[in-house]
């Protein structure tokens, strides 16, 4: 197995039929961390499997070379497609949702399985405890190497802490530049040593590229925007997901692990949100 998460994640969701081949074509392009979903909705998760199998039989890697996260879905986040019983209990949906995630992605072990998003906006719940707890015995049993919660808040995170007494292995978050790339947050995993994943952090920062200072440092270091981005987060501890269908994006993206930001430029996109 790895023994590191990546520096550098590619995410699957909303590709459809081109899942396949652009998992694929992400690990021809270098990739070695691979984001999914149990969730049929957003995720083709058995088509992430397809890649794989494509990849190992061209001999581009072998299972042990990949980090692969995927992730249980609650049924309001889910459509009909679910991966569970829905009668059955919480605990039992996980077992069954991890059952076939693993079938799905040709493989008996995860090295992160991520709760997608708590059940409450506004507080950890005993279903999300139910939930964790569920989680905690796949861990036991070998079935994953990590766990995580996505798409939390401080709260969440505190909540989670007094309740279980430990604290996720990972955090994967939607970062707004605008809401100071979700600072609080990144501050809880820091002082934990809980590695922050952060998601959206192009799609969800348009104005970031139209700030002059960004052009101005892209030009002046011969980088794209999306490339300043990228280097920004790991700056700030941020570990990166692309999504891209492009592949001279894929390499764009992955060159940008090169660049190291200076101080001040990093503080100035930090400040952006104020």
């Amino acid at each position: 197995m790895p023994s590191l998460v990546p520096d550098f994640l590619y995410g699957t969701a909303w590709k459809e039929e081109r899942t396949p081949d652009l998992t694929e074509l992400a690990l021809r392009m270098g990739f070695r961390g691979i984001d999914t979903a149990n969730q049929r909705r957003h995720y083709f998760e058995a088509g992430v499997g397809q890649g794989l199998t494509a990849a190992y039989r061209a001999g581009l890697v072998t299972r042990a070379d990949l980090f692969l996260q995927t992730k249980f879905t609650y049924s309001p986040g889910q459509d009909h497609r679910l991966p569970y019983d829905p009668e059955a209990s919480l605990s039992l949906q996980v077992a069954q949702s991890l059952a076939s995630s693993l079938e799905h992605l040709g493989t008996d072990y995860l090295d992160s399985y991520v709760l997608h998003g708590p059940a409450s906006n506004y507080a950890w719940t005993e279903a999300d405890g139910e939930v964790w707890e569920a989680m905690v015995k796949e861990r036991e049993a070998g079935r994953t190497r990590l766990l995580g919660v996505s798409n939390v808040s401080l709260r969440h995170l505190e909540q989670m802490s007094e309740a279980h007494g430990e604290v996720p292995a990972l955090v994967q978050n939607r970062c707004y530049a605008r809401f100071g790339w979700d600072r609080e947050v990144r501050l809880f995993c820091r002082e934990r040593a809980i590695i922050y994943q952060g998601f959206s952090l192009l799609t969800a920062n348009a104005e970031v590229f139209r700030h002059r200072r960004i052009a101005e440092l892209a030009a002046q270091i011969n980088a794209s925007l999306a490339q300043i981005v990228f280097a920004f987060a790991r700056a700030v501890g941020i570990l990166p997901l692309t999504g891209t269908s492009n592949a001279e994006h894929m390499k764009q993206d992955l060159e940008s692990l090169k660049l190291a930001l200076p101080a001040d430029a990093v503080r100035a996109m930090e400040s952006l949100a104020g």
